[in-house]
């Protein structure tokens, strides 16, 4: 029987749903699913994956107090050693990037990243060229470590809360330390974990088309905001709204892309989406061929017209 392992993620005190991708994709192999919390304070995270796993182990110590990949990997390879798991498992979110190598190179095991569906307890799929093709990967090591793609697995439904008990971490000596976290400090919803999307590109001119078309928007719909990779290249707007296979990848119910051209790899990061709505001037911009609605437009005159439009809807 396989048992599991599953790294949570967590910021400010509160467990990253993207984690919960993860549990979900474990649960397709069956077995025994155990959660690992590192950090210190880390009881209100270790709870609200308790309903989630057989046992939530809290590996608090001053050394894996701030994320660092080297401290962590150790004591995450530490812990599944302790264990016998057989799969550790993690979001692929730019944590689970950063940290699931070092954790596969310290326990010898073969790793599988970005899944998006299992096929069995050593099988998987994952997407491949900007997600043109989907490649199926097999693990033959004893120990598999897999990153999950969490637009493609759905939340798991709670049970019984676990056991939550204390492990001896052990972070040992590392050349790696934290110095700082410059985090983007905002009221708006994050993009992994919204529902509404508002997404600008080229089209908008420059960042004064953000504050004046898209962060409108945004805000009638308690939305998000995302950018295309040119738009953060360019500074207009922080890296942490970009969408795309170098960015984020999301899969909200509604994305609106707005003066996005739909470059494969912007394509990549949000084709999942539930509902996706382009406003765009060229008619042959190439977000067209995955949008659900398409409106081709001037941008700069239709959006305002459509933000006072849902604002009156909701009065």
């Amino acid at each position: 029987m396989a048992t599991h392992l599953i790294v949570a993620e967590h910021t400010g005190g509160k467990l990253v749903k993207a984690t919960l991708a993860a549990v979900s994709a474990a649960q397709k192999v069956g077995g025994t699913i155990h959660a690992i919390v590192l950090g210190q304070g880390i009881g209100d995270v270790a709870a609200e994956l308790a309903p989630f796993a057989a046992t939530v182990h809290t590996a608090e110590h001053p050394g894996v107090k701030d994320r660092a990949a080297q401290p962590w990997a150790k004591v995450i390879a530490d812990a599944a050693t302790a264990i016998g798991a057989t799969h550790v498992w993690a979001a692929a979110t730019g944590a689970g990037k950063d940290l699931m190598p070092r954790v596969a190179i310290r326990l010898d095991a073969g790793m599988a990243s970005d899944i998006s569906a299992v096929v069995n307890d050593s099988t998987f799929k994952r997407p491949m060229w900007a997600g043109n093709i989907t490649g199926t990967v097999a693990v033959s090591s004893a120990t598999k470590v897999i990153t999950v793609r969490p637009t493609e697995f759905a939340a798991p439904a709670a049970g019984a809360a676990g056991t939550i008990a204390a492990f001896a971490a052990d972070p040992g000596a590392s050349k790696m330390s934290f110095v700082s976290f410059d985090a983007v400090v905002s009221d708006r919803p994050a993009l992994s974990d919204a529902r509404v999307i508002v997404a600008g590109g080229r089209g908008l001119k420059g960042p004064e088309g953000f504050k004046t078309i898209v962060e409108p928007m945004a805000d009638v719909l308690s939305a998000a905001i995302g950018a295309s990779r040119a738009v953060c290249d360019a500074g207009w707007v922080p890296n942490d709204w970009q969408v795309g296979q170098t960015g984020k990848v999301v899969a909200p119910e509604l994305y609106i892309a707005i003066g996005i051209s739909g470059a494969i790899q912007h394509v990549a990061g949000m084709k999942g989406s539930k509902c996706i709505v382009a406003i765009n001037k060229e008619p042959e911009a190439p977000i067209f061929q995955v949008a659900d609605y398409g409106l081709v437009a001037d941008l700069f005159k239709v959006c305002p017209e459509l933000t006072e439009a849902l604002k009156a809807a909701k009065a």
